[in-house]
Order: C-alpha cells, then sequence, then structure tokens
C-alpha cells in the first residue's frame, strides 16, 4: 500500500509541474482582477518593462506551485498540509494570471521555468523534512518575501499599465494572507543563513527572469 501510494504521489506531482510549466493550471477559479479594464495604450518600451515584470513574477509563480508542493510532498501534519494546499491553489489564480497578461503583452514566460520549479520543489521537500513548524516558517518567510517583491514592482510598473497593476495588487493581498495564516498556525523564524540562501536564489531567478 505505501508503494501505491508513493507512486501515486510522484504521478500527481509530476502532473502539477507540466501544468505549472506548461500552462495547463487550473486555479480556484477566481476571476481575472483586470477583467473589467480597459487595455492600456502603452507604448514599446513601456510594454517591454512591463513584460519583463511580469515574467518574473510568472516564474516566481512557477517557483510557489513547486515549492507548496514539495512541502506538502514530505509534511508530516494534516493540518499544514491542508494550509499548503490552500495556498498553493490560490498560487495557482496568480499563476494563470500572470501568464494571462504575458500573452496580453505578447511576451513568453521564462524559458527558465522547468528549473526554477525543479529547484523550487527540491527546497519544500528538505523544508517539510524539517518539521511542520519550519514548513510554516519557510511559507511565512517566503511570502514575507514575495509581498515586497510584488510592491517593488507595483513601483517599477509604467503609470498607464493599470491591467498588470490590479493583478500584482491582488497577488499582494493574498500573499500576506499566506503568511499571517503560516505566522499564526506556529511558524518558527528561520536561521538567518537559510534567509540568506533564499534571498540569493531570489535574485539569481528575477535577474535571470527578466530576459530569458
Amino acid at each position: 500500500m505505501s508503494i501505491r501510494l508513493n507512486v501515486d504521489s510522484i504521478i500527481v506531482n509530476i502532473d502539477h509541474a507540466l501544468r505549472a510549466v506548461a500552462g495547463g493550471s487550473q486555479g480556484s477559479g477566481r476571476c481575472f482582477p483586470a477583467r473589467d479594464l480597459q487595455h492600456d495604450e502603452l507604448s514599446d518600451a513601456e510594454r517591454d518593462r512591463s513584460a519583463s515584470l511580469m515574467r518574473v513574477n510568472h516564474a516566481g509563480e512557477v517557483a510557489a506551485q513547486a515549492l507548496y508542493h514539495g512541502q506538502s510532498l514530505t509534511v508530516r501534519s494534516s493540518r499544514v498540509r491542508g494550509e499548503l494546499q490552500h495556498a498553493a491553489k490560490q498560487e495557482e489564480d496568480h499563476l494563470i494570471w500572470c501568464r494571462g497578461r504575458l500573452r496580453e503583452l505578447n511576451a513568453s514566460p521564462s524559458l527558465l521555468d522547468p528549473l526554477w520549479y525543479a529547484g523550487a520543489f527540491a527546497l519544500g521537500a528538505l523544508a517539510g523534512l524539517a518539521g511542520d513548524r519550519v514548513n510554516l516558517g519557510f511559507l511565512a518567510e517566503t511570502e514575507r518575501r514575495v509581498e515586497a517583491h510584488l510592491g517593488e514592482h507595483l513601483q517599477r510598473l509604467p503609470v498607464d499599465d493599470q491591467r498588470s497593476r490590479v493583478i500584482l495588487a491582488q497577488m499582494q493581498i493574498d500573499e500576506a494572507q499566506h503568511a499571517s495564516n503560516a505566522e499564526k498556525g506556529g511558524a518558527v523564524p528561520l536561521p538567518a543563513a537559510v534567509k540568506r540562501l533564499m534571498g540569493f536564489a531570489a535574485k539569481v531567478m528575477t535577474r535571470t527572469s527578466s530576459w530569458i
């Protein structure tokens, strides 16, 4: 029975990976935040800047999917697993929204998305093995970093790009809620060395994804 469950878990996670990277995520069914806004009149330079930022955010959401699926695979508590799965479902919404906005901007996702997925999945699985409170700590730290990152992107977006702006604003609200839920659930602060490693990995991903 345990072997069967392990095989099932592998199949499910392969399916998650393919959907996240290839664009088949289903999400929770929430509406596209920019659905009621008119399409923006952007210059070529503004469009390129928005596309670069949204490509980075899309790559981040691919990594978020991998992170939560990796954590869910090795988590011990069903309660924490439920928290992770809830966050992952909302992150699927973010992934869909970012990919949709990239299409509107006639831009493509990062070619390195499979690499980001693989690395984040491994980190998530390791976090799960470290125990539930550390797992939640990893979730909280990740979401706080993403929340701050989205704030920076909201400042860097072209003024007239309201469609991207409302997407990132809703994502920021969701990330803050995920972090708060994890902290209330018993998250412990991560060691400074782990935080530095997370910061380094985030810089590599954001700087590379903006171009490739």
